[in-house]
Order: C-alpha cells, then structure tokens, then sequence
C-alpha cells in the first residue's frame, strides 16, 4: 500500500520505492530505504509530514505514492 494511506503516527516499514531511477535515487538520498521504517507526523494540504531515519521531512503527495509500506 502507498504511504499516502499510512495512518498518523502508525510506524511503517518500507517495502519498496517506484518511480524513474532519478526520483528513487532522490527518495533514497532522503532515506527512503528498503527495510526502513517511516512514520506519517502529519497531513497537510494533501502533503505528508513524516519522520524518517529520525528526521522530519515534508514530501508531496505524489512522492509518498511511490513509497510503498
């Protein structure tokens, strides 16, 4: 299922990251791994705040729903 599902504050692991080669390589250097876990902070305006490899980051909708959990 796409991380734009994941409920707040639910931890996820990652299973699996689509997209074009340099959109994965772009999720990756963020540290959207396979394997990591990923927890969904916020929703907001469509765009998801998450905590991933103890940071906080803001990614569009259309990011998170190449990130499969």
């Amino acid at each position: 299922m796409p991380l734009v599902l994941a409920s707040v504050g639910e931890e996820n692991m990652i299973r699996k990251i689509g997209g074009s080669p340099q959109v994965r390589a772009h999720l990756e250097n963020l540290g959207f791994v396979p394997g990591g876990k990923v927890t969904v902070v916020a929703q907001n305006g469509g765009n998801l705040i998450v905590n991933v490899k103890e940071s906080r980051i803001a990614i569009s909708r259309e990011m998170a729903g190449r990130i499969m959990i």
